[in-house]
């Protein structure tokens, strides 16, 4: 029977560091309105669970489900019999999202309220950056609906399962906001201009096109969770093991559960996703719409995509599509823990804005199907001045929890166990010489035969190489 989520402070008394015991010990305390059981957890010999309760919420997380997590995890990270620590949710979402209609509530209230708003977001981002540090394994079971502040849950995991339920997306320039939860850490490190284009349109990527386009590290069904989750308790690792070496072992392990991909490509592939970082690299709204325009006058297969993309980031808020186009530019630049420190200071000047509380009213409160009405309504009125104030100080200190060696990095650890990104791909074919068949065959070895390998390397060689009459690949 799955735990009861409650913990007392006092179960972390023996921790050496005592400014570190007091802090855990002050997030960790009950507020009124927390739940008890919106999180529970379990144990199977060295296999740890979190399992995200809030079905009916879409297991959308609040401060009491963070104030749950937070010491579970640096529990278990002292402790010799947690091997692996699996995250999941109940029902048909992992988690989508944050729980932001009681945000708005709160910045209805004034300063006051707005402080409580940024109080939760420290609290959100303690929790995002720890799991992006972690120094056990972490797998995220992404099955079902993965969003906003579900992502920030799943998307540092070194191990981050898809299946044929997965739904991603990063939608808060729908509600007057912008992506957080580390997006300006993940978003920009996505092949191309995948991520500027995901930031900006909220569009939403379904099952293994999670997986091809880096977003999980492996697609499975979501049928063979429960017998990957065995597995994983079964795991034992010897005293001797590298990290590395017992990364490899989880890695081959979920591997055994990979049955095969659904579709040889992703949806956003050949034409479509040239389009996409033709449109999306630049850094200037003005010519991102210009470039779809373009699009949609001189090629007809692609004008309805055109179309409903100007449409979509027309109908977002000014000031939030201006502002998260600008944090993938910056973010590029930021550590992982500048990332949350920046990101922190961005919600903070939200939470004081009209679009946040108009955009939630509108569309999560209200559902409302027109136009909220955002302040400044168009991008021509959103001034130059207004949106650089979105990226100075606000006040704010965020006090992350790891601090010591690997507290911050500018790339993922983990990075080698997912699919191979563009730039490898093409880093290689531009040391000349080699045909097709050679290029697949050197990410297969070096990918140990991962499933998805060839697909996601044919792909890329069908998009961005060109064969030469000798039937050697080049970089045009």
């Amino acid at each position: 029977m799955p735990l009861k989520a409650r913990i007392s402070p006092s179960a972390f008394s023996s921790q050496r560091n005592y400014s570190m015991e007091k802090e855990i010990s002050d997030l960790v305390k009950e507020q009124p309105g927390d739940e008890p059981d919106d999180v529970l957890f379990d144990k199977t010999y060295g296999v740890r669970t979190i399992e995200l309760n809030r079905p009916k919420k879409l297991n959308s997380l609040n401060g009491s489900m963070a104030r749950k997590i937070i010491p579970r995890l640096k529990e278990w990270e002292k402790s010799q019999l947690a091997n692996v620590i699996i995250m999941k949710g109940v029902g048909r979402a992992f988690c989508a999202g944050g729980d932001v209609a009681a945000l708005a509530n709160w910045n209805r209230q004034g300063k006051e309220g707005q402080q409580n708003s940024i109080d939760y977001f420290a609290l959100e981002y303690k929790l995002d950056h720890l799991i992006a540090t972690y120094t056990k394994p972490y797998v995220a079971f992404m099955d079902g609906i993965t969003m906003g502040g579900g992502v920030g849950l799943s998307v540092h995991a070194p191990f981050r399962i898809a299946t044929e339920n997965t739904v991603f997306a990063m939608p808060e320039t729908t509600i007057g906001f912008f992506p957080d939860v580390g997006a300006s850490f993940f978003l920009p490190k996505m092949d191309g201009a995948l991520g500027t284009y995901l930031a900006l349109t909220s569009e939403q990527l379904k099952g293994v096109d999670v997986f091809y386009q880096g977003i999980a590290t492996h697609y499975i069904h979501s049928s063979t969770l429960p017998d990957l989750e065995s597995r994983l308790a079964e795991l034992t690792f010897k005293d001797y093991m590298t990290d590395t070496e017992r990364y490899k072992l989880i890695n081959a392990t979920i591997e055994e559960f990979v049955s095969g991909l659904p579709s040889p490509r992703p949806h956003i592939s050949g034409s479509l996703r040239r389009a996409v970082d033709h449109c999306f690299a630049p850094s200037d709204i003005s010519e991102i719409l210009s470039s779809l325009a373009h699009v949609k006058e001189h090629e007809p297969e692609l004008a309805g995509w055109a179309s409903k993309t100007t449409e979509t980031i027309n109908t977002r808020s000014p000031t939030s599509v201006l502002v998260s186009l600008r944090q993938m530019q910056l973010g590029q630049r930021w550590d992982i823990a500048q990332t949350f420190q920046k990101e922190l200071n961005i919600a903070a000047h939200f939470m004081a804005h009209h679009d946040f509380v108009e955009g939630v009213t509108a569309r999560l409160i209200e559902r409302k199907k027109e136009r909220p009405n955002w302040q400044p309504n168009s991008f021509e009125d959103a001034t130059p001045e207004s949106i650089d104030a979105f990226f100075q100080p606000a006040g704010q200190t965020l006090s992350l929890l790891e601090k010591g060696e690997g507290a911050s990095y500018k790339d993922y650890p983990h990075a080698w166990i997912g699919l191979p990104r563009e730039r490898e791909i093409m880093g290689f074919v531009n040391e000349g010489g080699k045909n097709r068949e050679e290029v697949v065959a050197y990410f297969l070895q070096s990918k140990d035969g991962k499933m998805g390998v060839r697909e996601k390397v044919d792909e890329v060689l069908e998009r961005l190489a060109q064969v030469d009459t000798d039937g050697t690949l080049s970089v045009p």
